[in-house]
């Protein structure tokens, strides 16, 4: 495992899991919210380069997002998919907790950001947005693992599959398995 994509639906729990994978496993952690979002949420300018100088990298792990702007620059690149496929309801409880506390409390974001009522009625809005693509997310990384056979996948289905899988890394790698 020496570049690792972290992939699942909004509120799975892709930035934690990099952030393990990448404490446990030594690699270069990226997130590209912190790349992409820009004052005022205005995307970067230099959010694909940035990208490009990761994927080009030997080691990294970040998250799959984006492919609108990034197409398979990361997917490419990877040789790790570690696959967040959790229920609705875990997601939501997750995403809705996260938006409530980042709401109430003016917590800075990325780039001086911060999340606003007024923002939940964005159709974009994380909780909008895990609600309403749940089942379309799913769909599209089974393609994107059907068109990638090079990926070694992780998938898992569960919390508890998750925190245990990250348990298990170790500095040599980690042994994928079906959860």
């Amino acid at each position: 495992m020496e570049r690792v994509l972290v992939g699942g639906i909004t509120g799975s729990g892709k930035t934690t899991m990099a952030t393990r994978i990448g404490a446990r496993l030594g690699l270069p952690r990226h997130e590209l919210d912190a790349l992409h979002h820009g004052p005022n949420w205005q995307p970067r300018q230099e959010f694909r380069a940035d990208v490009e100088r990761i994927a080009e990298a030997p080691r990294w792990v970040t998250e799959d997002q984006y492919r609108t702007l990034l197409g398979d620059l990361l997917t490419s690149r990877a040789d790790t998919y570690v696959w967040l496929d959790l229920p609705r309801r875990t997601v939501m409880f997750r995403v809705l907790r996260r938006s409530v506390y980042r709401t109430l409390t003016a917590r800075r974001l990325w780039n001086g950001n911060r999340e606003t009522f007024r923002n939940w009625f964005d159709a974009t809005h994380p909780a909008r947005w895990a609600w309403t693509q749940h089942a379309a997310r799913r769909e599209r990384i089974q393609g994107t693992l059907r068109d990638n056979p090079h990926l070694t996948v992780v998938h898992l289905t569960s919390a508890r599959a998750a925190r245990a899988w990250s348990r298990s890394l170790e500095a040599d790698g980690a042994r994928a398995f079906e959860a």
